[in-house]
């Protein structure tokens, strides 16, 4: 029974073969050759303790000192934080986790609870354990998503998690030679939408955020972050909108809902408009036959406009809108024909004005389906021109 759950006999083994190994090679023969003799699968998470901290790990990050040798300097934390000695301690676990595959699995839910354990750990240990964190993340051995246990309140209030993780992101961006790398492992480990839980409480803010992360020349993953807060402020925006259009709100009550969220989430107001769109078409049952879906979309824009007027006051704003229109009558063939009745509404309820469709005629359209739109269009930009013409001329 003792032999069956005896981490402390492991560990008096495994640390009396480490300190008979002279150097890091002998280290990792002795431990390839170990792994026949001992239990790597029900200990493997020991095992790794040692490796790291040098000694049977307890909660909070000491070390237990049960037995005559409880702890070795063969191990990450006694090792010198420069780069060179840490890739080379790197290739330990590498070549241990090639060689015997179960380690790998063991490896990721040892590192989740050791990093837990960071507050428990000196200074110095915690730089260390940062740089072969990323080293670990740069090669595979751990997935990004690892990182996502340090956001825990006890390591968070104290700026421990922040600290570690800015050790981590720059560890990693030289080792990878770069941001994209950076940018591509926080993404998929789901930490590009979460940066902000990761500072203390009383710091959380875009300001904070964006200081610490361009002192350490980290400015890129600030602008990760500013575009994954403003996707989530979009989404939330839209919601927004569907929530109080389902309630029968007022269209005044819905401007002013759309305008204090817009303004508190920096949403500019040409991308206001364009999600106002899409929420707006995508809340109808459109009609199948197409000759009838134009009185439809008529009928239900109507009841909106004052809605879109309220967010178009740029020409920047009306052209986003007359290309969002152009790009939805493309991709939903019953509306092809639709397009030029929808601009004339827009135009007559002074949602856009005649100066935007015509920049949109000469220049400003989309290649969706353009040949048809501007013959569709045709017409009216004949009588836009001439009733420019005509009002020039009284003028003069």
């Amino acid at each position: 029974e003792r032999e069956k759950n005896d981490p402390t006999g492991f560990r008096d083994a495994v640390i009396a073969g480490l300190e008979a190994a002279e150097d890091l090679e002998q280290i990792y023969k002795y431990l390839d050759s170990a792994g026949n003799k001992l239990d790597y699968r029900r200990y493997g998470e020991v095992l790794f303790d040692i490796l790291i901290a040098g000694g049977l790990l307890v909660p909070g990050g000491s070390i237990s000192q049960d037995g005559e040798k409880p702890r070795t300097d063969r191990c990450i934390f006694a090792a010198s934080e420069d780069m060179e000695s840490m890739r080379n301690h790197e290739q330990i676990f590498i070549r241990l986790m090639r060689r015997y595959k179960y380690l790998e699995k063991m490896f990721e839910e040892e590192m989740k609870k050791i990093l837990i354990f960071i507050k428990g750990f000196t200074p110095l240990e915690r730089i260390k354990l940062a740089r072969m964190t990323a080293l670990w993340m740069a090669n595979g051995s751990i997935p990004p998503q690892v990182l996502n246990v340090l956001n825990n309140e006890h390591l968070t209030k104290d700026g421990l998690a922040l600290e570690f993780l800015l050790e981590v992101f720059i560890t990693f961006k030289q080792e990878k030679g770069g941001n994209a790398p950076l940018v591509a492992a926080l993404r998929k480990g789901g930490l590009d939408t979460r940066l902000m839980d990761f500072l203390p409480m009383n710091k959380r803010s875009e300001d904070y955020l964006k200081t610490v992360l361009v002192e350490k020349d980290l400015a890129e993953i600030f602008k990760l972050h500013m575009a994954q807060a403003s996707q989530e402020a979009k989404r939330e925006l839209t919601q927004l909108l569907v929530d109080d259009i389902n309630d029968n709100k007022t269209i005044k009550d819905i401007i002013a809902d759309a305008k204090e969220m817009s303004t508190k989430s920096n949403i500019p107001e040409h991308e206001v408009v364009g999600l106002i769109w899409s929420t707006v078409m995508s809340l109808a049952e459109w009609n199948k036959k197409e000759e009838l879906v134009a009185e439809q979309a008529l009928k239900h824009l109507r009841t909106y406009t004052p809605l879109f007027e309220a967010f178009t006051t740029t020409d920047r704003s009306e052209m986003v809108l007359l290309l969002k229109v152009q790009e939805f009558c493309y991709e939903n063939m019953n509306f092809m024909k639709a397009f030029s009745k929808i601009v004339l509404l827009f135009y007559k309820t002074e949602v856009i004005t005649e100066d935007s469709i015509l920049k949109w005629y000469k220049e400003g359209h989309s290649n969706k389906g353009k040949m048809h739109f501007l013959e569709q269009m045709k017409k009216f930009i004949e009588w836009l021109q001439n009733a420019e013409e005509e009002s020039e001329s009284e003028e003069d």
